[in-house]
């Protein structure tokens, strides 16, 4: 086995996303996920803490990704406006590999200590947002309303877009979902 290896993260993470799909998340080790993907344990370590990071270990960009996208956001943008920005964004990076995403969550969603680790990661998404908008000089609780109501989209977003049998733009569901919040809070 060579020492250095092309693109270990992007194998080990398809190596992971396959044997647990084969397997079973729980079923599945380091070891075997290592070896699936031509590389050692070791190696392993080095890209990832856990097994359950394999599934998380875009969050750090996702969540610049996010922030740019609101800083972006022209200075007149409600916080809404500013948070749909800041989606679209994410959309862009989010969207692009929809088999993946939804071999991905179809893992998550049948493990529970899984699915808490999504909420950690979309509790630490909408903090990123808030503190975005309060750098943008929204107050409280405004800038945290914004922000829990946009991870609440992106949340419903990505769970339609992947549950979709042919790829329809996770853009376009996000843009769905936010017309449906607009509609339901305006109807209170």
């Amino acid at each position: 086995m060579a020492r250095w290896e092309a693109d270990a993260t992007g194998r080990l993470r398809e190596a992971a996303l396959e044997l647990y799909v084969e397997r079973g998340y729980e079923q599945t080790t380091v070891a075997e996920i290592a070896q699936r993907a031509g590389l050692t344990a070791r190696t392993f370590f080095r890209h990832f803490a856990d097994k359950r990071e394999v599934l998380f270990g875009g969050t750090e960009a996702l969540r610049e990704q996010l922030v740019r996208g609101l800083a972006a956001a022209p200075e007149s943008a409600s916080p809404l406006q500013a948070v749909a920005a800041a989606l679209e964004a994410a959309a862009a990076q989010l969207g692009r590999h929809h088999d993946r995403s939804r071999r991905r969550q179809s893992v998550i969603n049948a493990h529970p200590e899984l699915r808490e680790r999504e909420l950690i990661k979309m509790a630490s998404l909408a903090t990123a947002l808030a503190d975005g908008l309060r750098r943008r000089g929204v107050g409280e609780p405004d800038a945290t309303l914004a922000a829990e109501a946009g991870i609440v989209v992106l949340r419903v977003a990505f769970e339609r877009w992947v549950a979709e049998p042919a790829d329809t733009g996770l853009s376009r569901a996000m843009t769905e979902a936010l017309a449906q919040l607009r509609t339901v809070t305006s109807a209170g």
